[in-house]
């Protein structure tokens, strides 16, 4: 009787320990991380906009120059409860500003906080886990030259049992992909729209799928599907009839720098802030953004 007590003891113990082995938060490993970089601010610039930074972490209502101010506090009303935008300016206290350069690469490719604990998907570390550890760098740099506030970033409101973070290194095993979505291609324009469009600009995030745990359907990419606002539908931007298959490349890096489709309709909703970003890119990126586009598989939807 007592051996069996021992076993049931080992065994859940065993358990135990598997569950927080299993559901830990990864960090960039320290060997990973350059031993001199020399950060680009011109690149970080073109990444901070590619990424759209400025459309969650700015305030709500925020014009012109107040953009750069990354105090938060854009509430995101999901089925998952409220989940409320951080202050990730470079206050060191409130913002990012004491954050190490490991910290901040662990943050953004693993969605690792510097506390060792995970970051809802909320903030796209799904998609942004495809920069280089540099590249995390370059963003940092350039993150740190923009305004400092002091605004207390607000704790999320989130339904049980979401508001265990635990919960999601479970989650991450099942959605943070490794390779990109579509094959690697030879060509240099393809492969940087491809960077911009599945990593930097997160497109996919918006424009694809999920299923019921909120995982991107990697093989429905880019298909639409319900908007998460609750109103409406997220378009279809593949090459198919249904989505912006009658667009040329032209076409739509022009939309993606003024908001105007070939039609001569005007951007609305969520894709005036995307085209803002957007508008501030280098013509090249906006023409390889269009080149990927292209390649994408035509679904119906």
């Amino acid at each position: 009787m007592k051996r069996h007590v021992v076993y049931a003891l080992a065994l859940s113990l065993a358990a135990v320990e598997g569950f927080f082995l299993i559901s830990s938060a990864d960090r960039v490993r320290e060997r990973d991380m350059p031993a001199a970089h020399t950060p680009d601010l011109a690149q970080g610039e073109v990444l901070f906009h590619a990424g759209g930074c400025a459309s969650c972490h700015a305030r709500p209502g925020a014009k012109g120059d107040e953009k750069l101010i990354l105090a938060g506090g854009l509430a995101l009303e999901t089925d998952f409860g409220t989940f409320h935008v951080p202050n990730i300016s470079p206050d060191p206290e409130q913002g990012i500003g004491g954050w190490s350069a490991r910290q901040f690469a662990s943050a953004m490719i693993e969605g690792t906080s510097p506390e060792r604990e995970h970051y809802y998907p909320a903030f796209p570390y799904t998609s942004y886990r495809g920069m280089s550890v540099a590249q995390t760098l370059d963003l940092q740099a350039f993150m740190m030259t923009l305004p400092s506030d002091d605004t207390a970033s607000l704790p999320h409101d989130l339904k049980f049992p979401f508001g265990w973070r635990r919960l999601l290194g479970f989650w991450k095993r099942l959605y943070l992909a490794e390779e990109p979505v579509l094959p690697v291609s030879d060509d240099p324009k393809i492969l940087r729209g491809q960077f911009l469009v599945e990593v930097m600009g997160h497109c996919g995030e918006c424009h694809t799928p999920r299923g019921p745990l909120g995982g991107m359907k990697r093989d429905e990419w880019l298909a639409g599907g319900p908007n998460p606002d609750g109103e409406g539908r997220i378009p279809n931007i593949t090459p198919h009839p249904d989505g912006i298959g009658s667009w040329g490349e032209l076409e739509i890096a022009d939309y993606l720098a003024t908001g105007f489709t070939p039609d001569f309709d005007s951007v609305g909703g969520s894709m005036v802030a995307v085209v803002e970003n957007m508008s501030k890119l280098p013509l090249d990126d906006l023409e390889a953004i269009a080149a990927y586009l292209k390649t994408v598989p035509p679904l119906p939807r």
